[in-house]
């Protein structure tokens, strides 16, 4: 991180809060003219501190308004057991993210659904046919205090 400027750090963090906003804005917004502001993008593009562009989209309009948070345990704990589970789990269009963790289980997993029974659906048909999977333990979500995309650096 140390060869990002004060100028670069605005840009990322103008970025984050508005992600559509013109070469020009964002270049009045951080003190810059346009083509400097256009180049330092293109740069941070390229050296992988912004990722990509997307849309904050509402999961309650879009009717998968549930956020279930589920503990997974493997019944083996070789490599390539590791390997075969996140391999299966990136095609689950239902998981929004999942984590190799420390403790008592393996790996957590955000999945967002319609509700309950989609949820159910979701465990016994999809998660728990998954390669080398032994246990899990579910978490469902009664309300979003804070959820945020946002990287504080």
């Amino acid at each position: 991180m140390g060869d990002l400027d004060n100028y670069d750090r605005k840009i990322l963090t103008a970025l984050q809060d508005e992600g559509r906003l013109s070469y020009t804005d964002l270049g009045k917004k951080v003190g810059l003219t346009t083509p400097p502001c256009i180049e330092r993008v293109r740069k941070l593009e390229r050296d992988g501190f912004i990722k990509g562009y997307s849309a904050n989209l509402s999961a309650q309009r879009l009717g998968v308004g549930l956020v279930v948070f589920v503990q997974v345990s493997l019944d083996r704990t070789s490599k390539q057991a590791f390997e075969d589970f996140r391999n299966a789990i990136k095609g689950l269009k239902s998981v929004q993210e999942c984590y190799l963790v420390t403790g008592s289980f393996d790996f957590l997993v955000k999945a967002r659904v319609r509700d309950m029974a989609a949820y159910r659906d979701l465990l016994e048909e999809e998660l728990l046919g998954l390669p080398g999977v032994s246990d899990s333990t579910s978490i469902a979500v009664m309300e979003t205090v804070k959820e945020t995309l946002a990287i504080n650096f």
